[in-house]
């Protein structure tokens, strides 16, 4: 395994998952309330596992973002690089953004997968996850209930410790943290190079831990696949909503091409060259369908293998993880027509519209974890008038879709900073580092 390369080992440790599960379940027993032995044990003694991997990632993450920013920040020596690069950034992900949206109206147009569901099937999927819809219906009605400005009083923190403590207050973080930096910047470079060489140690380690953490990600995904496996529901329902599983697919494919496209034109990078050095980061992002487990990662990739310097990653990433979800946006438009379609109502183009704008804003406020873009789904909806509780209709199949748009997701994020780095002169040549670069055994 050591000899292989990273995406190599991830690759094999989610096909071993797979496979383990799949016999585990042919031997399994069905017990009399209907559940496998197989799927339990898996449940119980595997999957914790894979639960204890991306809490490892999380874990991570704030102090990754603490110390590289701050470093990345206060190495800028001019507020005014980091107006340029802010901007540039967010130009990037409103843009990136809006072209996910219109590139997911276009499929779900074009394939209409709301027309092949049957009557029976769309009163059995309503019915069956009614409870799930209704308790993403109530979150959203209380993210509703807030003024047009809320966002802007969310983005900074009354307590930055509380802030710290919770992975979904990432941009409260990030607020401090860019404000801390600036701080740095305008005191006396005397007094402030003790606290530079502080950050400056303390994201070395940070970065070795990731290392460290990485060495177990075959066997995290491995437990990952596996319960994935092993807690998914009946085959029918796929097959009822294959159609809109394959338009969501195809739009997410299309979106990351596009991605792809853009690093060759603003990077002059090749396709192979980004692809082979993101693809760990990728199907990490699958295995655990959350940026933020998977940010850590992203940008050990981007830094150490594209070349991406630290003072663009550390700005653009984590912003990117909080804000850019290009693949949830995308994936909202698809499921707001499907849902639409399914149930009878006409969208107009200028319901379409609404959506471009709606998922947009959405996909800004989707929390960087698992799920978060079903309960944005809700508000899209309610802004074409088609009932919320329609969602109920897609919960089935949102746990595979959900790995997938966090693929791109991911890549959206790697490709702006990339982009963004090439803008600016930032881009240089990789330095790949490893966990034991300084690790001599004794004779």
């Amino acid at each position: 395994m050591k000899k292989l390369a990273l995406h190599w080992q991830i690759l094999l440790g989610m096909l071993a998952g797979i496979v383990l599960a799949v016999i585990a379940l042919q031997f399994g027993t069905t017990l009399e309330n209907g559940e496998n032995t197989a799927a339990i044990f898996i449940q119980n003694w595997i999957k914790p596992f894979g639960t204890i991997f991306i809490n490892l990632l999380k874990m991570i993450a704030v102090p990754l973002i603490v110390t590289s920013l701050i470093k990345g920040v206060a190495d800028l020596q001019d507020i005014s690089k980091l107006s340029r690069m802010g901007g540039r950034t967010i130009l990037f992900y409103v843009c990136t953004t809006i072209i996910a949206v219109s590139i997911g109206l276009i499929m779900v147009n074009l394939i209409e997968p709301g027309g092949g569901v049957s009557e029976a099937t769309r009163d059995g999927l309503l019915a069956q996850f009614k409870g799930d819809a209704d308790s993403k219906i109530m979150a959203a009605a209380a993210e509703k209930g807030k003024g047009p400005l809320q966002a802007l009083i969310d983005l900074v923190p009354s307590n930055i410790f509380v802030a710290l403590s919770n992975n979904g207050l990432m941009l409260q973080t990030i607020f401090f943290v860019i404000f801390f930096g600036i701080g740095i910047i305008l005191i006396d470079p005397k007094k402030a190079e003790p606290v530079k060489a502080f950050f400056d140690g303390a994201n070395e380690v940070v970065l070795k831990l990731i290392d460290l953490i990485m060495l177990g990600a075959p066997y995290g995904v491995l437990a990952l696949m596996a319960s994935l496996v092993a807690e998914a529901p009946d085959a029918e329902i796929f097959y009822a909503l294959i159609w809109y599983a394959l338009t969501v697919v195809l739009g997410l494919t299309s979106l990351i091409i596009i991605d792809i496209l853009l690093v060759m034109l603003f990077a002059k990078k090749s396709p192979s060259f980004f692809t082979k050095n993101i693809l760990p980061a990728q199907l990490l992002a699958f295995s655990t369908s959350s940026s933020a487990a998977t940010l850590p990662v992203t940008m050990e990739r981007v830094e150490e293998h594209i070349g991406v310097s630290k003072e663009v990653s550390s700005f653009v990433l984590p912003v990117g993880a909080t804000i850019n979800m290009d693949g949830t946006s995308l994936y909202q438009a698809v499921a707001a027509v499907f849902i639409a379609q399914v149930l009878g109502y006409d969208l107009t183009l200028g319901a379409q519209l609404s959506i471009v704008m709606t998922a947009t804003l959405a996909s800004i406020g989707s929390a960087a974890v698992p799920g978060a873009g079903m309960l944005m789904l809700v508000v899209v909806l309610e802004s074409i008038g088609v009932p919320s509780a329609g969602i109920a209709l897609i919960f089935a199949i949102d746990r595979p879709l959900d790995m997938c748009r966090t693929v791109a997701n991911v890549t959206g994020d790697a490709m702006v900073a990339t982009s963004v780095a090439a803008s600016l002169g930032e881009l240089k040549e990789p330095e790949v580092k490893n966990w034991d670069d300084h690790y001599q055994k004794e004779e």
